[in-house]
């Protein structure tokens, strides 16, 4: 195979703080070399030349959490139309969440979606194991198994570990492993039957609530907890002020505890909701503008370490409902880095600091051999431009799934091509243009 040098680059990898013009020599699947002062005579007749023309090339991005269809629900999205979507957003690695029919909970299961996502190819698909039997909340999974079959790591999806001898006894076995658990940090006797965030517009709306203190009354048990055991814990999707407070106290006493977010949480807030837009209906719910900046200042302080697509795909049947019927979730791994370079653009986060929330952090906490840019590893990465300007439009994305909360948002900044192990699997230039399929409004 020819050996192919990448010029004329802004390289950004933020493993290594390398932030420079430069080029990247890929030797079949893998970096051969990388840095500002790499040359390779063009003539020499082994070595193929792509001119960057000063496009960012960093590392692909790793997404710590999405959810499929597949397999069980199939029509929602399938491990390949979500490896479509993932490479025309960057993602060259994605961790599936267990919540699938039937539920990630044994070694077989685990072991058939892996399969699933080794043919499909285009991406690097791995998979979490679910942290108790269907999900109930009630007896621990196998972990053991569990982990030496390659699980990701451990979590119940979407739904909160509620029980605090259950979260204490994942916590203590986990730890035998070195292995995660991802807590969605909700406490599900506040949550009841709300349908987004507590306050005002929910009394303006007529909309039942879930107020923030189900996020950090879970979030400190937890954290109670974690001191107890010194396991590994995660939460995943914070979305308040005081829960990110709370973390940020716990790692300045030395815990071991991690955290993601998701674009609409910085970008978004619970105005989005009037109309009662179903789109917006996530979970946890879109919050205040002062929780908003708080998960800025997070992400900025590295409290968050990681930023996630927490791709949730809906169909129209589930979406175009009242509001207080329709499912929660929207689809983002599409708009990940697009929404997520507003960041940078509004001067709030440095770039190499986002670029790490994306890729090198969420690889280093799952043990992936991926996010960054070294020689020897592989050649997943991207070129992006991060000032061209696009309007976000469900009916292109290339999902099966169109559920998007940021319908007809301007960002600026898109994914020109994705390599993965050297091998380009998607250009903004010839990649097929996706059928115009109008979602109903919702």
């Amino acid at each position: 195979m020819k050996r192919t040098i990448f010029k004329n680059a802004r390289l950004l990898d933020p493993a290594s703080g390398l932030d420079s013009q430069g080029a990247m020599l890929v030797d079949g699947a893998r970096i051969a070399d990388i840095g500002p002062n790499i040359f390779v005579d063009a003539v020499q007749d082994d070595v193929h030349v792509v001119d960057c023309k000063g496009l960012c090339l960093a590392p692909g991005i790793v997404d710590m959490r999405v959810s499929t269809g597949e397999p069980g629900n199939e029509h929602m999205e399938t491990l390949a139309t979500a490896a479509h979507a993932a490479v025309a957003g960057g993602v060259t690695t994605f961790a599936c969440l267990p919540n699938t029919n039937p539920i990630v909970d044994d070694v077989a299961v685990l072991e058939f979606v892996e399969r699933l996502g080794r043919d499909v190819g285009l991406v690097n698909i791995h998979s979490y194991a679910a942290a108790t039997k269907g999900l109930q909340g009630k007896i621990m999974t196998e972990l053991g198994l569990l982990h030496e079959a390659g699980a990701a790591g451990f979590t119940d999806g979407g739904k909160a570990i509620a029980h605090a001898g259950v979260m204490r006894r994942l916590l203590s076995y986990a730890r035998l492993f070195d292995t995660m658990i991802v807590q969605h940090p909700e406490l599900p006797e506040l949550v009841g039957s709300g349908v987004m965030n507590e306050g005002e517009t929910a009394t303006r709306l007529g909309l039942p609530g879930i107020p923030a203190v189900a996020e950090v009354m879970m979030v400190e048990r937890d954290l109670r907890l974690l001191e107890l055991t010194g396991g590994r814990l995660h939460f995943s999707c914070l979305s308040t002020g005081d829960a990110i407070e709370a973390i940020r106290k716990a790692k300045a006493r030395g815990l071991q505890v991690t955290a993601d977010t998701a674009p609409p949480y910085f970008a978004l807030t619970e105005s989005e909701v009037v109309g009662y837009r179903t789109f917006a209906k996530l979970s946890p719910p879109l919050r205040t503008e002062d929780d908003r900046r708080a998960v800025i200042a997070g992400i900025a302080d590295g409290t968050i370490d990681a930023i996630v697509s927490a791709h949730t795909p809906g169909d129209r049947d589930q979406k175009r409902l009242p509001f207080g019927q329709a499912d929660f979730g929207g689809v983002g791994l599409e708009t990940l880095l697009s929404v997520s370079l507003e960041l940078v653009h509004n001067g709030d986060v440095p770039m190499l600091t986002v670029l790490k929330a994306l890729t090198d952090t969420p690889a280093e906490l799952l043990k992936f051999p991926a996010g960054r840019l070294r020689k020897g590893h592989l050649a997943d990465f991207i070129l992006f431009d991060p000032d061209r300007a696009v309007r976000i439009d469900r009916d292109e994305l290339r999902g099966k799934s169109r559920n998007t909360p940021f319908d007809e948002r301007p960002v600026q900044g898109r994914v020109e091509k994705t390599y993965r192990a050297g091998n380009l699997v998607f250009d903004i230039e010839t990649a097929p243009v996706p059928e115009r399929r109008r979602f109903p409004d919702a």
